[in-house]
C-alpha cells in the first residue's frame, strides 16, 4: 500500500484547481458536493464551468498560472493539458507541503482522487493509485450495485443514535456487537427494502425499548475452501467480518485469512504430521469456552468442514453444551483442486462415480477398501495422503488395477502455487520425488486425468 486512504473534510475550505476545461469540470463538480470553497485559475472556463460561476459556486481568475497564487489552500488540484504548467503547480504546492493532484500524472500527485460511491453520510472511495483510474471505475460500479441508496438515510439514524449507544454499552466490543444486531434486525431490514414505512424515529425506539440485546456467544463452522479466496461463498465472507476470534487450521491460506475481520483474535490450530499443535479434543473444549464467554467464534477450515474436517465431532460438543452455531459449506479440495488442475472428477466415457478417501496411516499403514477403490470405471480422491503414495500404487495393483491406471498428485491446488505430476501407477511415486513435492497435496486415480492435457487451463 504506497497510499494511505483518508477522508478529508472540505466544508467551506479553500480549494485552488488550475484548469478550465472537461478535466477540470470533473474534479470541480466532485468537490461541489464536499462544499468546498473553490477558486478556478484558467485562461478560458468550459461552458459549464462559466454556468457555475454565474451562481456563484466557484470564484474565477482567468489569467494564468503563478507561483504566488498559492496562499492559503488546504488542496490544489492541476487539470490542465500543459505539462510545463501541471508540473510548476506540483513543485509549488509540495514545496509549500500542500497536497496537490496532477490529473493523470501519478508522479507529480501527493494524493489522487478515488473512484466514489456516495451514500452520504456513507462513503466508498476506490483507488488504484493512479495506476488503472479505468479499473476503480469498473470495481465502483460493481460495489455500487450492491449498495442500496436507503443506506444514506441509515447512516444518517445511526450517527443520530452514537451517544445514546455508548453510553448505554461500555466497551467498544459490546457496542459493535449491538450496531451488528441492530442491522441485523427485521424492522431495518423493512427499512432498507422499503416494504414498510417507518420512520427514523422508530428505529431509534428500538434503543429505548431495549429491543436488541446482547446475544450469547455463537460458533460459525465455515469452509475456507481449497485456497483460493474468489472461491469463498457470500455467507463465509459475511460470518468472516462479524467474529471476534478466528480458530483455523494449517491449510487456511493467507489470503483467505486476510479476509477475517481485522480486529479479530487469530488462534492456530493447526495439524501437521506427528506434531498436532493443539489436539481434536483441545479444539472442541476451546470454542465452547470462547463462546460461553459471549464471543462469536470463527473456526475457519480448509475445503468442507464437513468432509475430512472433523466438524461433526466439533458440533457435537456444541450442542452438548447448548451454544448456537452455524455451518458453512466450502469448496471442497476434491472439487476446487480437481477443477483447477483441469480434471474433472466423473466422464461419462471415464468414470462413472466418484469415492472419496482419506490417506491417514495408522501405524506406518494405511487400511482401506482396496478391491472396491481398484474396479474400473470410477475416480477415486485420497486426501492427505502424500506420504502413502506409494502403498497406494501398490495396493491398487496387488488389487487389480491396471499398472498403467493413470494418476496424478496436485500440490497446493486452487492457488498461485499449484503443482501438478501427473503419471501412472507405476511410475507416480518417483516422478513426485523428482519434483519433491510436499503437503498439502491431492492425489486424483483414474482415467479423467488422461483429460488434463486437454482440459488444463489454470496456470
Amino acid at each position: 500500500m504506497k497510499s494511505f486512504p483518508i477522508f478529508i473534510n472540505l466544508f467551506h475550505k479553500p480549494v485552488l484547481v488550475i484548469g478550465g476545461g472537461d478535466v477540470a469540470l470533473r474534479k470541480i463538480e466532485m468537490l461541489l458536493k464536499a462544499d468546498a470553497k473553490i477558486t478556478v485559475i484558467a485562461s478560458s472556463l468550459c461552458k459549464e464551468l462559466k454556468h457555475y460561476q454565474k451562481l456563484k459556486k466557484i470564484q474565477v481568475k482567468i489569467k494564468s498560472f503563478e507561483r504566488n497564487d498559492l496562499t492559503h489552500p488546504v488542496l490544489v488540484v492541476a487539470a490542465t493539458d500543459n505539462k510545463k504548467v501541471n508540473l510548476l503547480v506540483s513543485k509549488t504546492a509540495q514545496a509549500l507541503n500542500i497536497p496537490v493532484n496532477v490529473v493523470d500524472e501519478p508522479s507529480l500527485c501527493t494524493f489522487t482522487m478515488g473512484s466514489i460511491i456516495d451514500r452520504s453520510p456513507l462513503l466508498i472511495a476506490i483507488s488504484s493509485e493512479g495506476n488503472a483510474p479505468v479499473l476503480a471505475k469498473f470495481v465502483r460500479e460493481k460495489i455500487e450495485a450492491l449498495i442500496p441508496h436507503s443506506f444514506s438515510k441509515l447512516a444518517s439514524v445511526m450517527g443520530s443514535m452514537r451517544d445514546s449507544v455508548k453510553n448505554r454499552y461500555e466497551t467498544t466490543q459490546s457496542r459493535r456487537i449491538f450496531w451488528e444486531n441492530f442491522i441485523d434486525h427485521p424492522l431495518v431490514r423493512q427499512f432498507l427494502n422499503q416494504t414498510k414505512k417507518l420512520s427514523a424515529q422508530q428505529l431509534i425506539a428500538l434503543v429505548k425499548k431495549n429491543e436488541i440485546q446482547k446475544k450469547q456467544g455463537e460458533v460459525f463452522l465455515v469452509g475456507g475452501g481449497p485456497g483460493d479466496p474468489d472461491l469463498l461463498t457470500f455467507r463465509a465472507l459475511h460470518l468472516m467480518q462479524r467474529s471476534d476470534v478466528c480458530v483455523y487450521d494449517k491449510l487456511i491460506s493467507k489470503d483467505v485469512l486476510n479476509l477475517v475481520r481485522r480486529d479479530a483474535e487469530l488462534i492456530y490450530v493447526g495439524k501437521e504430521r506427528d506434531r498436532h499443535t493443539v489436539p481434536q479434543e483441545k479444539i472442541n473444549q476451546l470454542l465452547v469456552k470462547l463462546a460461553k464467554k459471549g464471543m462469536r467464534v470463527l473456526r475457519l477450515k480448509g475445503g468442507d468442514p464437513f468432509i475430512f474436517g472433523r466438524g461433526g465431532e466439533e458440533i457435537e460438543m456444541l450442542m452438548e453444551h447448548k451454544i448456537p452455531f452455524q455451518v458453512v459449506p466450502g469448496i471442497t479440495a476434491a472439487n476446487g483442486v480437481s477443477s483447477y488442475a483441469g480434471i474433472p472428477l466423473t466422464h461419462r466415457d471415464y468414470a462413472q462415480s466418484c469415492t472419496f478417501v482419506t490417506g491417514h496411516m495408522k501405524d506406518e499403514k494405511l487400511t482401506l477398501e482396496w478391491g472396491s477403490l481398484a474396479k474400473p470405471n470410477q475416480t477415486i480422491v485420497v486426501y492427505m495422503g502424500l506420504l502413502a503414495l506409494s502403498q497406494i500404487c501398490n495396493q491398487l495393483i496387488k488389487h487389480g488395477a491396471s499398472k498403467n491406471l493413470p494418476i496424478a498428485v496436485v500440490e497446493q491446488g486452487a492457488t498461485s502455487s499449484q503443482k501438478v505430476v501427473t503419471g501412472s501407477l507405476l511410475n507416480i511415486v518417483q516422478k513426485v520425488k523428482g519434483e519433491k513435492l510436499k503437503s498439502p497435496s491431492l492425489i486424483i486415480v483414474g482415467n479423467v486425468v488422461k483429460l488434463r492435457r486437454k482440459l488444463n487451463w489454470f496456470n
